[in-house]
């Protein structure tokens, strides 16, 4: 095991904080190119799997706001899931603009999935939700996009949740 690699190995961290200053200093010769290469690919990936893990989960609540009556604190839940996760799409798309091309794939494959859990969450049989993804990804992005025409109801200082 070289100096370079042996850092890496044992302490992840102290090994990143090092790679950091060696960059900064541009000590080029210093720098631990297999795993620095291996790790920018990382956060790559990192940032694909947030994009579905966010679509998933907004996929999932739509499923159940629109095809699942229930009681409004459960659907109060769901809408603020899904404003939530909205946001976090919101910011990781403004931040890596370059996944937004992956959009629309990635609900296309992500519905099933959404649709299982969906399914567990709410016990309704499987006929209840439909077989592919009835909306749009514009939709499914969009902050003030509700279900069958639906919106959230105001609260009571006029400000929506």
């Amino acid at each position: 095991m070289s100096m370079k690699t042996d850092l890496y190995d044992t302490d992840f961290y102290a090994w990143t904080q090092e790679q950091a200053a060696l960059l900064r200093d541009q000590k080029a010769q210093a720098l631990d190119y297999a795993n620095l290469a291996e790790e920018v690919e990382s956060l790559g990936y990192s940032q694909q799997y947030a994009l579905e893990s966010h679509l998933e989960v907004v996929l999932t609540h739509l499923l159940t706001w629109c095809y699942c009556p229930t009681r409004l604190d459960t659907r109060r839940g769901w809408r603020l899931t899904v404003r939530e996760h909205r946001r976090r799409l919101a910011r990781l798309l403004h931040h890596s603009p370059s996944l937004r091309p992956m959009v629309p794939a990635v609900v296309t494959e992500s519905y099933p999935h959404a649709r299982l859990m969906a399914l567990d969450a709410t016990e309704e049989s499987s006929p209840t939700f439909p077989e592919t993804c009835p909306w749009t990804p514009e939709q499914v992005l969009e902050a003030e996009f509700w279900p069958e025409g639906e919106k959230p109801p105001a609260r009571r200082m006029g400000f929506n949740a």
